[in-house]
């Protein structure tokens, strides 16, 4: 899943992105209101957490703006500000929970995590399904024919990735944009060692692959 921190403390950003990241999700950064609108406005995230106080445009104008655009996208509100007023005119104005600083990241991802149950509007939507291998993006589960698969959080990503686009060939650029938030090839075998150690992990054992190789393009995950 990916999501967008619009925070202009890069320290904070950081933090945040980190842990994200090191949680499983994809996460894109931006530092001021106009442009974090603008990338808001896209509709590509699953969730997005918005400081209150930001350069350009206050964060509540930011969420009112996408409102009003009809972007209905989860919003997680980050403020110092406190009082019942404060996060009464943060939900008000559009946000969907509101999280005072300063605060535990661990607060903060299960607040994203009930953002996202509450987004997906029912249990399946959470799933993903291509022939017997399942994932659960909630429970960050994987199985394939009712048995279980330990992916480390990027195989997990790259995995979610290629469900996402399952009978599709995915090309590198696709998987370093979208998986390694990488914009430039930088001339590695991090793609392909990868992509091998997710093979043995989903296809070892079982009769029929998965993952295949389209030889000058890419990736294509897909039932035989």
């Amino acid at each position: 899943m990916k999501l967008l921190v619009i925070e202009d403390d890069r320290e904070a950003a950081a933090y945040i992105a980190k842990g994200l990241s090191e949680s499983g999700y994809v996460v894109d950064q931006a530092a001021e209101g106009r442009n974090g609108l603008f990338m808001a406005s896209s509709g590509n995230y699953d969730a997005l957490i918005v400081d209150r106080m930001l350069p350009g445009m206050d964060g509540l104008a930011l969420i009112a703006a996408l409102r009003a655009a009809e972007v209905r996208t989860p919003v997680l509100i980050l403020s110092a500000l406190g009082a019942v007023d404060d996060r009464v005119k943060g939900l008000r104005a559009g946000g969907d929970d509101y999280l005072v600083k300063p605060f535990a990241f661990r607060e903060l991802l299960a607040r994203i995590e009930a953002l996202l149950r509450r987004g997906s509007g029912s249990a399946a939507a959470t799933k993903l399904r291509v022939g017997d291998l399942e994932m659960d993006l909630l429970t960050r589960g994987v199985a394939r024919g009712g048995q279980e698969i330990e992916l480390l959080p990027r195989e997990f990503r790259l995995l979610e990735f290629l469900m996402r686009h399952a009978g599709q060939v995915v090309t590198r650029t696709m998987l370093l944009e979208n998986v390694w938030d990488y914009h430039f090839d930088p001339q590695t075998n991090v793609i392909d060692v990868h992509v091998s150690r997710l093979r043995q992990k989903i296809d070892k054992g079982f009769a029929k692959p998965l993952l295949h190789t389209v030889r000058g393009a890419g990736y294509c995950l897909r039932p035989e």
